[in-house]
């Protein structure tokens, strides 16, 4: 009898290898997390494990289909550094295997090499020194997969929160100009479609926030709430989505409100990033959304001033690659497979 093919592990880019990349996938594996293998290069890896006193042995391996489950070992896709990294000093010549790292592992997801992909933090400056044309990992992945509607998009998660900002790194004072009712149609699809294939829920509900104080106290503080994000709420839930809003963003992040919807539509960054960060700061996830493999990351930068101190935290990490793997799981029982 043939044995069961095992199933491919989450991937975890190196991030920039002077920041906690390493030190957090190291103490993710000596916390238990399993089934995800590292791009890094396995002597430094195997060094920092012993230079933080961890106790977790490091397997290098050259392709992931060597890899194993519920091995003891921290297993490491080998590359090589241009330039030894230090910590807390990012440079400028390893950009270029950090953005080789990202793409092949991009490319594996996408081919069904690896379950999904997990990337550790870069740092957006060092890679822009070097000619990378990107504001960051997700406009990078987003040119690699076919366009969608709506994507990429930013879904942050924790166990008791998901929330999606319509517009994400820009000005403030740019959000009004930004906003449409297509754009919010878009990512009001986008986010439904992405809580039935990888959240298991075939009927999720969508909570969309105003844009002004009060929702613009019916146009007394200003009239992009019924003129744009009101006809967007009105079309989702013509296209049979249990959308509703907009809602008044100070009274919608509140125990007895979070019980009431399974996402939450923001129409920027910090209106729906400040709510997730203060109920779980440690144990955020981002997903991407709109990309045709899965794709997650610790809700974290690089923290090159932590960097190498022993003092990282694993939590956000731990909970990236559990993410991809359950999402992995849902998309493959939604596709009529065996998870």
């Amino acid at each position: 009898m043939m044995a069961p093919v095992a199933r491919p592990p989450v991937l975890v880019t190196p991030g920039d290898p002077a920041g906690i990349g390493g030190e957090v996938a190291l103490r993710a594996k000596k916390a238990g997390c399993d089934d995800f293998c590292l791009i890094e290069n396995a002597s430094r890896i195997t060094a920092l494990a012993q230079k933080l006193d961890l106790g977790v042995k490091v397997q290098k391996i050259s392709h992931p289909a060597e890899f194993r489950p519920n091995s003891d070992a921290l297993q490491v896709l080998d590359i090589a550094w241009p330039v030894a990294p230090v910590t807390g000093s990012p440079d400028v010549a390893n950009a270029q295997p950090i953005i080789k790292a990202i793409e092949t592992g991009a490319r594996w997801a996408q081919d069904g090499t690896v379950a999904a992909l997990v990337t550790n933090p870069i740092a957006k400056a060092t890679l822009y020194d070097a000619g990378f044309a990107h504001p960051g990992h997700t406009e990078f992945l987003g040119r690699m997969a076919p366009a969608c509607p709506g994507g990429p998009t930013m879904m942050l998660v924790c166990d008791m929160l998901r929330v999606v900002p319509v517009t994400v790194h820009i000005p403030l004072m740019a959000v009004t100009s930004s906003l449409t009712t297509e754009l919010i149609i878009d990512k009001g699809r986008l986010v439904a479609q992405a809580l039935r294939v990888y959240f298991a829920m075939p009927s999720p509900r969508l909570a969309v926030c105003g844009l002004n104080p009060h929702s613009g106290e019916q146009g007394r503080m200003g009239m992009e709430d019924t003129a744009i994000i009101k006809p967007a709420i009105d079309h989702l839930r013509a296209d049979g989505i249990d959308a509703t809003g907009p809602h008044p963003a100070d009274t919608l992040f509140h125990e007895g409100a979070r019980k009431t919807y399974d996402a939450v539509l923001g129409m920027y960054h910090d209106q729906v990033l400040i709510p997730l960060k203060t109920i779980d700061f440690f144990g955020g996830v981002n997903i991407t959304l709109g990309l045709d493999f899965i794709r997650t990351s610790p809700d974290h930068g690089t923290g090159f001033d932590i960097a190498g101190k022993g003092v990282a935290r694993p939590d956000s990490l731990i909970a990236a690659i559990r993410t991809a793997h359950s999402m992995s799981r849902e998309k493959t029982l939604n596709d009529g497979g065996v998870a």
